[in-house]
């Protein structure tokens, strides 16, 4: 266990605009692994940053980290209306990831919220923890569906069906509360499979951007290579939502072939500075990933599932 004088000095480290942000990002992924008050503290500090990136990443971690004492600057981040809107989004969804209904009031506050990212995910983190609640977390004890491989706190449970042709068409289906198209999603990740690969590939085309966005993410998740066509395409549409673009420049980083060294690198100077950011982090990432070093063995996404 890392002394309280050794995650002061991680971070110092995530704390500091001087320094490279892929610098600062391994520091924070350093701090979400060793945990306690301490780590809380000091993530909770970088959230006066001006890089919208680096304090959404701030956020997941603290959901992931499912420790309730997180909840006290989440609290203030959702509500904070001069945060980005994503940066504010993740917050709420870091929320519903710690799993303790005592910010189920809170989150039905801001299911209204003006932006529909931040209304979006509150309305899932208020189903995530009545599911909770009803006891859901049984269906999935019981085996009624593959676990998540990669150990993350996700936005929703996954669906029981098992059939791609079903659970992609729930995916796609707009007529469906986001919670139940969500469940496909995570159900079709667990799969694994490239027809599943391909399935979540149609979602990237649709309404909501929030949704496009944790598309995205769960591509970055599976690291298999035929998800390269889709989520380069989301990264080249100049006038997809940046919260999109961003998430798919860092499942490229994750997925790591050198096709999506290519792309990163003739996006890594984009007129979005979260895009230019993360495609940045994404080629940090791939160079830590090609050199076996310590921080990005696994890839970004799966680093930031398993650390």
């Amino acid at each position: 266990m890392a002394s309280v004088d050794q995650v002061a000095a991680i971070g110092r480290v995530l704390v500091d605009p001087g320094l490279d942000l892929t610098q600062r990002f391994r520091a924070l992924f350093t701090l979400r692994n060793l945990g306690g008050a301490e780590a809380i503290e000091w993530i909770s500090k970088a959230f006066t940053d001006d890089s919208a990136l680096l304090k959404h990443e701030l956020a997941y971690c603290l959901g992931q980290m499912q420790d309730t004492r997180a909840i006290p600057v989440l609290t203030d981040v959702l509500k904070d209306r001069s945060q980005e809107p994503m940066v504010r989004h993740e917050a709420g969804e870091a929320l519903g990831a710690i799993g303790d209904s005592v910010v189920l009031d809170l989150l039905k506050e801001y299911c209204q919220d003006p932006f529909i990212e931040v209304a979006e995910t509150c309305q899932l983190a208020v189903r995530r923890l009545e599911w909770l609640q009803s006891g859901g977390e049984s269906e999935l004890e019981d085996g009624g569906t593959d676990k998540n491989p990669y150990c993350s706190v996700d936005p929703a449970p996954p669906a029981q069906r098992r059939n791609v042709s079903e659970l992609r068409s729930a995916l796609l289906d707009e007529s469906l509360p986001l919670f139940e198209r969500y469940r496909a999603m995570f159900a079709l990740r667990n799969l694994g499979t490239e027809e599943a690969v391909l399935a979540l590939g149609d979602g990237l085309q649709s309404s909501s951007a929030l949704f496009r966005h944790e598309i995205g993410y769960v591509l970055g998740q599976m690291q298999h290579p035929a998800a390269v066509p889709a989520l380069r395409a989301a990264l080249e549409r100049s006038d997809e939502n940046p919260m999109v673009r961003h998430e798919a420049a860092e499942a490229l980083g994750s997925i790591g072939r050198q096709e999506c060294l290519a792309v990163l690198q003739s996006y890594r100077d984009d007129r979005e500075r979260v895009v230019k950011e993360s495609c940045e982090v994404a080629l940090d990432m791939l160079e830590y990933e090609n050199s076996e070093q310590f921080q990005y063995a696994d890839g970004l996404v799966r680093l930031k599932d398993q650390l």
